[in-house]
């Protein structure tokens, strides 16, 4: 995403919907000897420039919709990873939406102009129905971050008839490093994982989760090269932000946030391959791009939040509309002060304002006389 060059906050708008183009367009070209995948890359793009039209009127009449929505669809996982942020900052007692709420979710999603959703977690693959509600929207694109070990051979062969939904495999870096945080034996486990999707032409990428401890090994251009040939086509590079002080060693320092930029940079050069750097690339865009700057989340149970690091709402879609719920005061606060998040300083700039956000959602009055504010930590 560093094709596009940002002037402060001016037409930040136009400028992720062009970015979010070239996005696809280059995801086309990689893509070439692969035909299926090709061709839908190729029709992506066309929806994505229906859907930012779409968004473009109802902005027009004062109702605004971000291009993307992270969903996270469960908090349940089958692995227990170490600083994992899902399981120490959400709720896992309350109920998840149901099969039918999570369907009606994404149709009104794709009416108001979205047609790119993340689904997260917890590990949104223990929720087996949400490939069959992919399924019946081919017109939106749905990166799946997934740690990977559920993916058989049976469900492989289920992904291969979904060109719409990209599995995103998590890896810390390579066996010592993933079996390290994610338990012994992951690593190999996904190898076998990664061997299937490439067999099948399944379109994948990879999230990598930078700590100061693994910085050699992910940065190393051999340890690209490998994963590239084992089929990877996209690279998620996430900061790590600390949850708690017994992961506070793991944040990366700025020279090692100033090399990492340079590297992405090579990589980009180097290789026929997508890579997204982040918090970092969003600074193209003026700064964070929570709260519908770019995306909002969607907690499993409906609450719509800033982003998964800040489990701030004063609206949940299970009592409105996705249309109504996106016009929260508590993000339109947020949107409206940006210029408080400052991306780069280490990991995630809404994680380091949480006095401040609880502040704002202090300030805001419910949407509805029944929709209290709602914090969870």
């Amino acid at each position: 995403m560093n094709a596009i060059t940002s002037q402060g906050n001016k037409n930040y708008t136009g400028l992720l919907n062009k970015s979010l183009g070239i996005f696809f367009s280059t995801a086309w070209h990689i893509t070439l000897r692969r035909p299926s995948q090709a061709w839908y890359f190729f029709r992506t793009v066309q929806w994505q420039r229906k859907a930012a039209r779409r968004r473009a009127q109802l902005a027009a009449e004062g109702v605004h919709v971000p291009p993307m929505i992270i969903y996270s669809i469960t908090e349940r996982c089958n692995l227990h990873c170490k600083g994992c942020y899902a399981q120490s900052l959400h709720n896992l007692t309350d109920p998840e939406m149901g099969p039918e709420k999570m369907r009606d979710t994404i149709r009104q999603a794709r009416e108001l102009g979205v047609s790119f959703m993340i689904m997260a977690g917890g590990e949104p693959l223990v929720r087996r129905e949400i490939l069959d509600i992919i399924r019946e929207y081919r017109d939106v694109i749905f990166f799946v971050f997934t740690n990977g070990t559920m993916i058989d051979a049976k469900l492989a062969d289920s992904l291969k008839r979904l060109p719409n939904l990209v599995p995103i495999i998590s890896l810390e870096g390579g066996r010592a490093e993933t079996d390290l945080r994610r338990g012994s034996g992951v690593f190999q486990s996904l190898t076998g994982v990664i061997r299937r999707l490439k067999d099948r032409h399944i379109f994948f990428g990879t999230s990598i989760t930078l700590t100061s401890s693994n910085f050699n090994v992910i940065t190393d251009r051999q340890f690209i090269r490998d994963i590239h040939r084992s089929g990877c086509r996209l690279f998620f590079f996430i900061e790590y932000t600390p949850i708690d002080a017994a992961t506070a060693a793991w944040e990366v320092t700025d020279e090692q946030r100033k090399i990492m930029v340079e590297r992405v940079a090579a990589f980009r050069k180097e290789f026929p391959a997508l890579f997204v750097n982040l918090p970092d690339d969003e600074k193209e865009f003026g700064g964070c791009l929570s709260s519908g700057r770019g995306f909002v989340h969607i907690s499993a149970q409906g609450n719509v939040e800033p982003c998964p690091f800040a489990p701030y709402s004063d609206t949940n879609i299970r009592d409105l509309s996705l249309k109504d719920a996106l016009q929260s005061r508590f993000l339109a606060a947020v949107r409206e002060n940006s210029d408080q998040l400052h991306e780069g300083s280490g990991g995630c700039a809404l994680w380091r304002e949480k006095a401040w956000l609880q502040s704002l959602l202090n300030q805001q009055r419910p949407t509805t006389p029944e929709a209290e504010p709602v914090l969870k930590r």
